[in-house]
């Protein structure tokens, strides 16, 4: 059995319900979908048992209805998980993964910046990548933005 097929064993043998939802789409690529409210315990099982000890970075995407995010996780061996969740656009609340990954932050910042999504336990610091002076309640990177004057 391959390093991708026994973490997807170990995966679904602690949570069921992701049964179905992982594929390994070739060599070194796995990607999972879980709901938020099963987020917390999944991210924790992959970093502190399977040993996932790099983020390599957070994709975050607008998705009509709902934001999601992807979070890119690696192993030492090269082989890379994309988790990825999602959370309503209306009320787009996330918990930070800083307390795994103290360079999640700047990660965490463009989410905030640019989706406009709210990081509970992100500490307060400098916008990124906008500036200081970028008007509030602007997400550029959400379909539904226009610029102003267009």
């Amino acid at each position: 059995m391959t390093q991708e097929e026994n973490l997807k064993q170990a995966l679904v043998g602690k949570f069921g319900y992701l049964d179905g939802k992982i594929n390994i789409t070739r060599e070194r690529r796995i990607f999972l979908e879980v709901e938020y409210q099963n987020f917390a315990n999944v991210f924790e099982y992959i970093v502190n048992q399977l040993n996932f000890h790099h983020l390599c970075t957070i994709t975050g995407l607008d998705e009509a209805e709902k934001l999601s995010f992807i979070y890119h996780l690696s192993l030492e061996s090269g082989v890379l998980l994309n988790l990825k969740t999602g959370v309503p656009k209306q009320a787009p609340v996330i918990k930070s993964v800083i307390k795994y990954f103290p360079g999640a932050e700047i990660y965490e910042r463009e989410l905030v910046d640019l989706f406009g999504a709210k990081v509970e336990g992100l500490p307060e610091g400098n916008r990124y990548p906008l500036t200081d002076d970028w008007p509030k309640n602007e997400y550029p990177l959400r379909k539904d933005w226009k610029a102003k004057g267009k």
